[in-house]
């Protein structure tokens, strides 16, 4: 028996609609990240994108767990002398909710261009309202 292997033509892709309100940002980052990924399904190799698209809605409703909200920091430098810049997790809560989940997702991909890829396919809004209606997502209870 022949080990089987996905082609990029043959990959169906699906759309799912998350909503993000009341759920752990860890949990709910590792389970978007494996759909993207397409981990979830039977036709998955590791080379190909064989993901799903993911809307996460209320990005700025999700919850963290202990003391995250107090001592979380995110730090990125500018690349310049001093240019070490830290944010608290409930000031990006505040100011831009749908990175907070961007950043958890992304650091659970690979980090290829294939990763680059399927982040690609996330789509992530504050709000519940969302602009795929279209694609006539699936809602995916997590």
């Amino acid at each position: 028996m022949k080990t089987f292997m996905m082609k990029k033509e043959d990959v169906k892709r699906n759309w799912y609609l998350i909503d993000a309100e009341n759920k752990v940002l860890g949990r709910l980052a590792s389970r978007v990240a494996m759909m993207l990924q397409g981990k979830d399904k039977p036709t998955y190799t590791p080379h190909v994108d064989t993901g799903d698209f993911v809307i996460v809605t209320n990005a700025g409703k999700v919850k963290l767990t202990g003391a995250k909200m107090a001592k979380k920091v995110y730090i990125h430098h500018t690349g310049w002398r001093g240019g070490l810049r830290t944010r608290a997790v409930s000031e990006m809560l505040e100011v831009r909710p749908t990175e907070v989940i961007e950043l958890a997702v992304k650091r659970m991909l690979p980090k290829t261009k294939l990763g680059r890829a399927m982040l690609k396919k996330l789509k992530i809004y504050s709000g519940s309202n969302h602009r795929h209606a279209a694609q006539k997502p699936k809602p995916m209870e997590i």
